[in-house]
């Protein structure tokens, strides 16, 4: 009996290690992703494909600004730019280049938002026009990436720390299955818990995002009531620009870096915002988290879990739904069945 129950435990704490855990963290990742384009479709009005090779943009300036951190010239100019407190030695270094990171990200947007999108509200272009406009972004954006830092895969170091290891599990619980909390995936959930809660509160407390709420609703009307749309414009793309380096800094951090793996994301996140709702906020992050544990759950190889499950019987197959080459092709069929069920999401596009 006490054998059962701890294969029971084993199976799920299986399950925790190499689905729940991943997705949630997958999840934030997305979320952020997501919003950035809901503040994008809803101030703006159009759909922003460059947002997967922005955050690639966002995190090759991480990597940036890590080598120059740890060449010789810094090193012979400024000493150790890092703090070197030991409480800060779990912290990936990663984070303290993030900061400027978020910079030149913002100033590449605005400069990508003076050049190309401003000509195209002053002389009020169709949505479509703006999007298409966007494709060409996307594509001059995932270029330059690939001119700054090569189209190979890198792997942070950091992205390799862990909060507890499986057998640092093991050890506490006397399990045979353990569970690993990467650094990168605590962090991930973190962050994406307060950049959710800072929107929320700058969009419903402060003068600014009341404004951009405003400005959403009903911009003629806007207008009129003295609201600055320069402002309002400036002030999206640099919270657009925040999220985006935060979400491919943190996704880069738990996954490595690869410039075309940001752009297949697109996928999956305009999923994500299709399946909450075009719009809407709060939908964008709850659509994050189904096209999350929809593409691990489907892809995930079960047999050893039905091993622990139903003792005695071995599968002859790894008996995975789906194989992880289509992991993409879940976040289509996701968009797809919304689009013919509900097309308008679960919270029906509400804005903000």
């Amino acid at each position: 009996m006490v054998s059962e129950s701890a294969d029971i435990i084993n199976a799920f704490a299986l399950l925790a290690n190499f689905i729940i855990v991943p997705a949630i963290s997958y999840g934030s990742q997305l979320a952020l992703g997501a919003l950035a384009v809901t503040l994008i479709y809803s101030i703006l009005r159009f759909s922003n494909f460059g947002q997967g090779d922005s955050m690639a943009f966002g995190a090759v300036m991480v990597i940036m600004m890590l080598s120059l951190f740890q060449s010789d010239w810094a090193n012979a100019n400024f000493g150790a730019i890092l703090p070197p407190y030991e409480f800060l030695s779990a912290v990936p270094t990663a984070l303290f280049a993030l900061p400027f990171a978020i910079v030149f990200t913002a100033v590449y947007i605005l400069v990508i938002d003076k050049l190309v999108y401003q000509n195209y509200r002053r002389i009020n272009a169709k949505p479509i026009t703006v999007c298409m406009a966007s494709m060409g972004v996307m594509f001059v954006t995932g270029g330059l990436v690939r001119l700054i830092n090569g189209p190979k895969r890198m792997t942070f170091d950091d992205g390799a720390r862990f909060l507890f290891s499986v057998r640092d599990f093991k050890e506490f619980t006397g399990l045979t299955q353990g569970i690993a909390i990467k650094t990168s995936q605590f962090l991930t959930v973190t962050v994406a818990i307060l950049l959710v809660a800072f929107l929320f509160y700058f969009l419903n407390k402060t003068k600014t995002g009341k404004s951009m709420r405003a400005y959403s609703d009903n911009s003629d009307l806007a207008l009129l009531s003295g609201i600055d749309p320069d402002k309002v414009v400036r002030v999206t793309w640099l919270i657009v620009a925040a999220f985006t380096a935060i979400a491919g800094t943190l996704y880069g951090l738990d996954k490595g870096f690869l410039p075309f793996q940001y752009h297949q994301l697109l996928l999956p996140i305009f999923a994500s915002v299709i399946v909450g709702g075009i719009g809407s906020p709060m939908g964008a992050i709850v659509g994050a988290f189904v096209v999350s544990f929809s593409e691990l759950f489907l892809t995930y190889a079960y047999k050893k879990f039905l091993i622990y499950l139903l003792p005695g019987y071995i599968p002859d197959s790894l008996v995975q739904l789906i194989g992880v080459e289509y992991k993409y092709a879940i976040s289509f069929v996701i968009l797809v069945v919304v689009l013919l069920i509900r097309p308008t999401g679960i919270f029906r596009g509400k804005v903000f």
